[in-house]
């Protein structure tokens, strides 16, 4: 891997890999898988069973955030433990619905307004 050393350079791949974080985020389930993994380590049975999701499936979304670096896997015995990487995503999150919660109490506003005739 090369690392780039132009501005340009660096802004593209900063660009990338943020495209990338952003496509991790992109489906519900694995927003519910990182959520749950914000109360501490848990594997794959425990998540099974916090979302009512199956294994496979939970499986498939954890290879997809480690991949992406927003999971890490620790094996302990015959399980593996997966944890956040960096608990400043559940941050990150927290604040995004902070602002859909703003819009939709905003929309709500102007829905109420123009059933009143206003």
């Amino acid at each position: 891997m090369t690392i780039p050393t132009n501005p340009l350079d660096i802004t593209q791949e900063i660009t990338r890999l943020h495209a990338e974080f952003c496509s991790a985020l992109a489906d519900a389930r694995r927003l519910l898988l990182l959520y749950a993994l914000a109360d501490g380590p848990k594997n794959v049975s425990e998540l099974t069973q916090a979302l009512g999701v199956s294994q496979p499936s939970v499986s498939h979304h954890l290879k997809i955030l480690r991949e992406r670096g927003l999971v890490l896997a620790r094996r302990e015995g015959a399980n593996v433990a997966y944890q956040l990487a960096d608990r400043r995503v559940i941050d990150a999150l927290d604040l995004l619905r902070a602002v859909m919660r703003e819009q939709i109490s905003q929309r709500a506003e102007l829905l109420g307004s123009a059933a009143e005739g206003g």
